[in-house]
């Protein structure tokens, strides 16, 4: 994996970020929110005495640190460059901190946002909340097919993808509190809530929104 997001404000600031297989070694010190058993998550499998920080908070504090007194909704050019094509786009701050805290997150060593590690490697930038689901849904099922090859049971009804979302929803909660003492404005903040509503849409409502791609899909109301 190796994307790059170069932010363009237009009063000229400049910001740029890389994510790759390897991340580098983390800033030293780091700040006391990055600590493990600071708002730590209710489902977290790791132990402070194995553990001293908290693996996404620390993936993440480089971009926490960069935007920490921006506003959401102010526009800026975004280039995401991957090893295949690029992409570009003008949009809210928010829109594009989402894009990137996410990809961030699941290329971070937390047992439970690297359940999304195989979607970061196929990383889609600026995914609305339809490509979320329809991209979420696909490469969980293509999961349930190679346990399938394996001699393993496979999970067509998708009930291990609601629960996994749960527990995503459980890790946002958790960073979200870990950052808002920190953050003067509110774009790592709004990006992180966006980013929660979209896993809640998977928890809360995946039938309904099934419904809505199989209408697209198909071209056909579902009664």
């Amino acid at each position: 994996m190796n994307v790059n997001y170069d932010f363009r404000f237009d009063d000229g600031r400049t910001v740029e970020f890389r994510v790759t297989d390897c991340p580098g070694e983390p800033e030293s010190p780091l700040p006391s929110w990055t600590k493990l058993a600071h708002c730590q998550c209710s489902s977290c499998p790791l132990k402070a005495s194995g553990t001293s920080h908290c693996p996404a908070a620390i993936e993440i504090l480089p971009v926490v640190e960069a935007f920490r007194s921006d506003d959401a909704y102010q526009k800026v050019d975004v280039k995401v460059t991957d090893d295949r094509r690029s992409y570009t786009k003008r949009t809210s701050l928010e829109e594009a901190l989402r894009s990137l805290l996410g990809l961030k997150m699941a290329n971070s060593g937390c047992p439970v946002l690297s359940e999304l590690r195989s979607m970061a490697v196929h990383h889609l930038p600026f995914a609305s909340s339809d490509e979320f689901i329809m991209r979420s849904v696909s490469d969980y099922l293509l999961q349930q097919y190679f346990a399938m090859r394996n001699h393993k049971e496979p999970d067509w009804d998708l009930k291990g993808l609601v629960e996994r979302n749960q527990r995503l929803q459980l890790v946002n909660q958790a960073l979200w509190q870990r950052i808002h003492s920190v953050c003067e404005g509110d774009s790592n903040l709004k990006a992180l809530l966006n980013f929660f509503s979209m896993a809640s849409s998977v928890s809360f409502s995946l039938e309904s929104q099934l419904r809505k791609l199989e209408t697209k899909m198909t071209g056909e109301e579902i009664c």
